[in-house]
């Protein structure tokens, strides 16, 4: 089931970086929990669909990924150059590299809840620099 569900989430992380929002049913469930808040599939596209209008070049770059059953955790980088406040963060345009540590319970196969992580102050460092 380890393998399965690696396997199911690299074809999510294809299908965010491909810009296929339309195929989300394929991996999360129509009702989840974020951060311990209750979304719709629906609300986490639009938190996607989001990012990608403040951050026109970002990609999700898979680091690690660690699979368990029913879990999978993952660290994700990327290199971007957000042209909105993103995060509460006003980047001006400037290009920024920072990871997020992200995990996930799987349920039938589909995303159920998810805990992000995302390194702010990082970012907050190159800026100032």
């Amino acid at each position: 089931m380890s393998r399965a569900l690696e396997e199911i989430y690299l074809d999510y992380i294809a299908a965010l970086n491909g810009r296929r929002f339309e195929e989300l049913d394929r991996f999360v469930h129509d009702r989840l929990t974020y951060n311990g808040d209750d979304w719709t599939r629906a609300d986490y596209a639009a938190r996607l669909a989001d990012d990608l209008r403040r951050i026109p070049d970002l990609q999700y770059e898979v680091q690690l990924l660690v699979a368990g059953p029913g879990h999978v955790a993952c660290r994700l980088w990327f290199d971007c150059t957000p042209q909105q406040v993103f995060l509460g963060i006003d980047a001006g345009g400037r290009k920024v590299a920072f990871a997020e540590h992200v995990f996930y319970r799987f349920r039938e196969g589909r995303i159920a809840e998810v805990w992000s992580l995302i390194d702010t102050d990082g970012i907050r460092r190159q800026l100032s620099q």
